[in-house]
């Protein structure tokens, strides 16, 4: 079983839903969590970790957390040597997604609100990998300046899925099939 596969198992998808959805957690597609947000699709949250290739140790950031539920399976994956930041703009998600991680017992990650107009946390950069739920119309150049060395970011741009590799000073974009999200506010 690969490393994802395995973080799925771990961390069901149940425990991240409003109590109307839990019955739903199974479907293969993105459930309401309120404030007009969604918890995403699992088929498309294990192709974003896929590419993402975390790796225990790392540090993550994860805009957009939402219920919680991808910020607690890459906790998963970088283990208790790693560190997660999940960062969420809107209050009430804020709450109920640290609710939902804190059950997990991996204090290695942390939800917390996001700064309006200010994408991802650049004083706690530079980090290994950033995963962004949420879609923008153009790739934002304050999210890929916060990628260290080896990085890697993935962000659904304009609906299709990108991934973009830092090597010192230089970054490379390649892109892995169209998807739908929320817009990235």
């Amino acid at each position: 079983m690969d490393a994802v596969a395995a973080a799925f198992d771990a961390i069901p998808r149940e425990g991240f839903l409003r109590r109307g959805e839990r019955r739903r957690a199974t479907y293969d597609g993105p459930l309401p969590i309120g404030e007009g947000q969604t918890n995403s699709q699992p088929r498309t949250v294990a192709n974003m970790l896929r590419l993402l290739d975390v790796a225990p140790g790392q540090s993550v950031l994860d805009v957009g957390s939402g219920s919680g539920w991808t910020t607690a399976l890459l906790a998963h994956l970088v283990g208790p040597t790693g560190s997660v930041l999940g960062v969420e703009l809107e209050p009430s998600l804020v709450r109920f997604g640290s609710e939902n991680l804190a059950r997990t017992g991996q204090p290695w990650a942390t939800i917390r609100a996001a700064t309006p107009g200010v994408l991802g946390v650049p004083d706690h950069a530079p980090y290994d990998r950033i995963l962004v739920s949420a879609e923008p119309a153009t790739l934002p150049q304050q999210l890929v300046d916060q990628l260290g060395d080896g990085g890697r970011l993935v962000i659904p741009v304009r609906g299709t899925m990108t991934l973009v590799t830092r090597d010192g000073d230089e970054t490379t974009e390649t892109h892995h099939g169209s998807y739908r999200f929320v817009p990235l506010r």
